[in-house]
């Protein structure tokens, strides 16, 4: 296993980085979150990722688990976690013994220095159709509520699930979105565990799938948030000019239908593979280049969906790094921003002399089926884990590289017209 290198980070450049551009960079994309799975084998040391995260202002990470040296590594960050326990420890963790020593050993351990604030239990259950894992998602969810009750942590931390868009039966147009009626008995009770405990009703929502799907019919420029004639909801006379939106509004519209108006939505997962198959359509470095960067632009502008324009979107990209190790098609092991070096993982439009991410390789284990860490249910012991529009001088780059590109190409997003 190699040992890796932290980052040299200069943030007196960092400052003139900023002060060149006219942006304070950090406000560009404190809206925005990062999944950051670890289904890899080629991946940084978390010490190495933290930089890079902070360099690019990210202030929001998903995890799929509770990885302890991610947690320690990012202490006194301020960065907020969510953190994840997996669909195989649904059953276990209603024992309340079982889910009070996993509170305790994966979060409790933690506070206050790494800032964790909602545990997500179990991941797209309902769309297995296994009754031996949804009927067991919400008694989870309880029973680990249940235990931060009893920690005195339920103010700080909440308890919530995250769901596959096709958890709809409608979706479109936005105003007639419903969820699937075989579905309507589990989720009604869930909702009414979000009302009650004020956690967040969280959805996974890829364009890119529906792209795929049936890429003849589905305008490109609509998923991809390009200029586009978009489409009118006849059920609230709303315009539409790209497919998020209109599947983040049609998540409102099946809340509403079942008498929860009030809960708020995040999108836990979104994003676009650099690389797929022949047979995946779309999956290329310039598609997920204006996916990506036209969804910060929107983020950034913070103007909300047409049917909730005031709302935070609180949007969490998927993801930090490409994955090796995932298994399926091509693109899904191509959706990270970065290579694993630390590398953009598509052009951005500025050539910089390229670098090892840390001067070293992989330190990080390989990610669980749920991306990473096995989440243990049993107490352990704590912290076991040039087109640019900047002109930088290559004399004066001692930060890295993948930070200035992506300072670039996040200043490109923002100051120019959609891709």
């Amino acid at each position: 296993m190699a040992t890796s290198t932290s980052f040299s980070y200069c943030s007196s450049l960092f400052l003139s980085i900023l002060i060149i551009s006219g942006f304070v960079f950090a406000e560009m994309v404190n809206s925005m979150g990062i999944n950051y799975g670890q289904i890899a084998n080629n991946l940084p040391s978390p010490d190495d990722v933290v930089p890079l995260v902070k360099s690019i202002g990210i202030s929001k990470i998903k995890l799929y688990d509770a990885d302890p040296k991610v947690l320690k590594a990012f202490a006194n960050t301020g960065v907020q976690f969510i953190v994840g326990l997996g669909n195989e420890f649904l059953i276990k963790v209603q024992d309340p013994a079982q889910a009070q020593n996993w509170v305790k050993s994966n979060v409790q351990a933690h506070l206050p220095a790494t800032n964790i604030t909602c545990i997500f239990v179990g991941n797209e259950v309902l769309t297995f159709n296994d009754t031996s894992l949804s009927n067991n998602l919400l008694p989870a969810m309880q029973s680990v509520h249940a235990a931060l009750v009893s920690l005195n942590l339920d103010k700080q931390v909440t308890v919530t699930t995250a769901h596959s868009l096709s958890i709809l039966e409608t979706s479109f147009p936005p105003s007639a979105g419903a969820f699937r009626q075989d579905l309507t008995g589990c989720i009604t009770p869930i909702l009414n565990f979000h009302s009650k405990t004020g956690s967040p009703f969280l959805i996974n929502a890829y364009p890119y799938f529906a792209y795929k799907s049936n890429p003849k019919q589905v305008p490109l420029d609509y998923v991809l948030f390009q200029p586009n004639s978009g489409s009118l909801d006849s059920g609230t006379n709303l315009h539409y000019d790209n497919m998020l939106f209109a599947q983040i509004d049609a998540v409102y519209s099946a809340l509403a239908a079942l008498g929860f108006k009030k809960l708020p939505v995040h999108i836990s997962e979104t994003g676009w593979p650099s690389k797929g198959d022949e047979d995946e359509a779309g999956a290329t470095p310039e598609n997920a280049k204006k996916y990506n960067g036209n969804l910060i632009k929107l983020i950034c502008q913070k103007k909300g969906t047409p049917l909730r324009p005031g709302s935070d979107l609180n949007i969490y990209v998927f993801a930090l790094f490409n994955e090796n190790m995932k298994p399926g098609p091509t693109s899904e092991r191509n959706f990270g921003l970065f290579k694993p070096d630390g590398s953009p993982a598509y052009s951005i439009g500025l050539s910089v002399s390229n670098s090892s991410f840390g001067n070293g390789n992989s330190s990080s284990n390989s990610g669980s089926g749920s991306g990473g860490l096995v989440n243990p249910i049993t107490p352990s012991p704590p912290g076991t884990s040039s087109s640019g529009y900047l002109a930088i001088s290559s004399a004066a780059v001692t930060a890295s590289p993948s930070f200035l590109l992506f300072t670039v190409f996040l200043f490109y997003c923002v100051k120019q017209p959609s891709f």
